[in-house]
């Protein structure tokens, strides 16, 4: 029997998720970490991308964060994001139509903007179309 440990996964607007899982794996800001039971206690940011929860059953859920910041315990993993939406509620169209936003303020050299505001928002919708990209290679199987 695999050891399972609680997650929550909650933004400023609500609970995403709060369940039993058996790994995590989450975009810490030094790379993907992978959790399990038991794991030793750490904290990180998040940097845009998915949260995949492998639960007892063998499903995985999967929500996309923006950044926030992951809690590691032995028996409870928490993810306080800054945005969290469900992998399947992400918008395709709206991720394409901020990803070139974003790159057309990057390449316009006249325009007064701000850069780093700019490639956020580029990264954030790289790691939606990311996010949108393996569910539907998951759907595929």
């Amino acid at each position: 029997m695999a050891l399972t440990f609680h997650v929550d996964i909650v933004s400023a607007e609500e609970e995403i998720f709060s369940g039993t899982a058996e790994m995590l794996f989450a975009p810490a800001s030094m790379g993907e970490v992978g959790i399990m039971a038991r794991h030793a206690p750490f904290m990180s940011p998040l940097k845009p991308g998915e949260v995949r929860i492998k639960l007892k059953n063998g499903e995985e859920q999967n929500v996309y964060v923006s950044g926030g910041l992951l809690e590691v315990q032995p028996h409870v993993v928490t993810v306080l994001a800054d945005t969290a939406i469900r992998a399947k509620d992400l918008d395709e169209a709206a991720a394409i139509e901020a990803k070139e936003r974003a790159e057309k303020a990057l390449h316009d050299k006249q325009a007064d903007i701000d850069y780093a505001l700019a490639e956020a928002e580029l990264a954030e919708a790289v790691a939606q179309l990311h996010a949108i990209q393996r569910m539907k290679k998951r759907a595929g199987r």
